[in-house]
């Protein structure tokens, strides 16, 4: 985590250093949430945090057992967000708009940038203006802050770690903050004589700052995590039970059994020798002298860790209905995990519902950094681009993610009831091409009409 300790920052006046200071104290607020949720999504759950006082021994309380059910809440449903690009209004890719894209890794970038919104619940977009064209950087809550505007439904100001550096003992220290407002970029450096702020104004009449929101609420406008408290406790539930597991197979491996009747020496024998007792293949004993009996020898019942296994179907299927995910993605196996293609489409419909809304959510999202981003290219404010480049919008890849047959079948049903849709880009990107595919096909489609073309001039002459 970043530790943000500035004041005195020169140049800066008072009203903004107010609510830069307000800022700082949001992201102070919100670090331990923040940490929390991200060691959730890492899978770092230690025993001591899960241990109810009863089964298990406090001395493993340090002992960490893996959980990827934090980064499957995240990671399956970011998974079917499929960025592809912005479409203009004539229905193709807009050129101005595609190479902003390629310059800034944007698709990428939004792959990450996805699963931070929906592991902190949102996640921050800045833009900026340099030599090489505009720059759009990602930010998630575990650097950046931003204030809400309940009555523009945007950002009222905000601000971003650019660059860190290490202290003495190991610790991240901000060195570049960048602070945004309706009409500047506030660039907060760290000197050897202090923080020194530095204006770069410019004429976008709102944050060169954009949220990605997921699950806003009235009274959270900035979204809530998808590794929310009742997802923590049924992690929890899987590491305790998962250890009460591993404890039990301990005990199954090396069942207890007991040896009576015997000697002080033998007993003796026993206690020092217990692994090689329990290898060993014969067990020999004489009579006790002391009191003429013969030693008896019996095993306990082995425990099971059946009733473990249980539990963790419980808590598979309690997880899948929280989340929205399919018990198969939980890797537990029961009688709820579907057998045929029909039954797995089913128990998905309900994550690519989320998905959906997920795309929805972050289409205008990224149409106002689309935006913004052509507003700093051709150096004019929001109100000054024309229709066309206000008509831009996101395209995502079905969510759904059917399979290359099914796009196929139902793009050649509709190329024979759409006379030229098999003309299109689309019909080809149904039947599997991807966007290299695609250009190759259409040139050489190009470079097949041209050359039929020379031929029937040549023969007509």
């Amino acid at each position: 985590m970043h530790n943000i300790e500035i004041s005195n920052i020169a140049n800066f006046p008072d009203e903004e250093k107010a609510r830069f200071e307000e800022l700082v104290k949001t992201f102070d607020a919100h670090r331990s949430k923040n940490e929390l949720k991200n060691r959730y999504y890492e899978g770092k759950i230690s025993l001591g945090e899960v241990n109810l006082g009863i089964a298990l021994p406090d001395g493993l309380s340090k002992l960490e057992i893996g959980c990827a059910w934090g980064a499957k809440t995240v990671d399956v449903l970011a998974g079917r967000s499929m960025f592809d690009g912005f479409v203009g209004i004539n229905g193709e890719i807009d050129t101005e708009m595609d190479e902003i894209v390629d310059n800034n890794h944007f698709i990428d970038e939004y792959i990450k940038s996805c699963r931070d919104e929906l592991k902190f619940g949102c996640t921050f977009a800045t833009l900026s203006d340099s030599k090489e064209g505009v720059k759009i950087r990602w930010h998630s809550p575990l650097t950046a802050a931003a204030k809400w505007d309940g009555e523009k439904g945007r950002i009222a100001y905000g601000f971003a770690i650019i660059d860190t550096a290490p202290d003495n003992d190991h610790n991240w220290y901000p060195t570049i903050i960048n602070y945004y407002t309706d009409n500047a970029i506030w660039v907060i450096t760290k000197t050897a004589s202090g923080w020194i702020a530095e204006p770069h104004p410019h004429k976008m009449g709102r944050p060169l700052m954009e949220a990605m929101i997921w699950n806003a609420t009235s009274d959270k406008p900035f979204g809530r995590s998808r590794i929310k408290e009742p997802i923590r406790r049924l992690i929890q539930g899987y590491v305790r039970t998962v250890a009460n597991a591993s404890i039990g197979l301990e005990f199954a491996t090396s069942p207890q059994k007991y040896l009576l009747g015997v000697t002080d020496e033998q007993f003796d024998a026993v206690v020092n020798n217990k692994f090689r007792q329990y290898v060993g293949s014969i067990l020999a004993s004489t009579t006790n002298p002391e009191t003429g009996e013969k030693p008896s020898f019996g095993q306990l019942q082995q425990g099971t860790i059946t009733p473990h296994v249980e539990m963790l179907r419980m808590l598979a299927t309690q997880f899948s209905a929280a989340t929205g995910l399919t018990v198969t993605d939980t890797g537990v196996i029961n009688d709820a995990n579907p057998t045929s293609s029909d039954a797995i489409l089913a128990q998905s419909q309900t994550l690519v519902a989320t998905a959906t809304q997920l795309n929805i959510n972050n289409s205008a999202a990224l149409k106002s950094i689309a935006l913004m981003a052509l507003a700093i290219t051709n150096n004019v404010s929001l109100d000054e681009l024309t229709e066309d480049q206000k008509a831009i919008v996101a395209h995502f890849k079905n969510p759904a993610m059917p399979s290359v047959a099914v796009t196929a079948d139902a793009a050649i049903k509709i190329a024979s009831a759409r006379q030229g849709f098999a003309n299109t880009d689309v019909f080809l990107e149904m039947l599997g091409f991807d966007k290299a595919d695609i250009r190759r096909i259409k040139s050489q489609e190009g470079r097949a009409r041209g050359m039929a073309l020379v031929s029937e001039i040549e023969n007509q002459r």
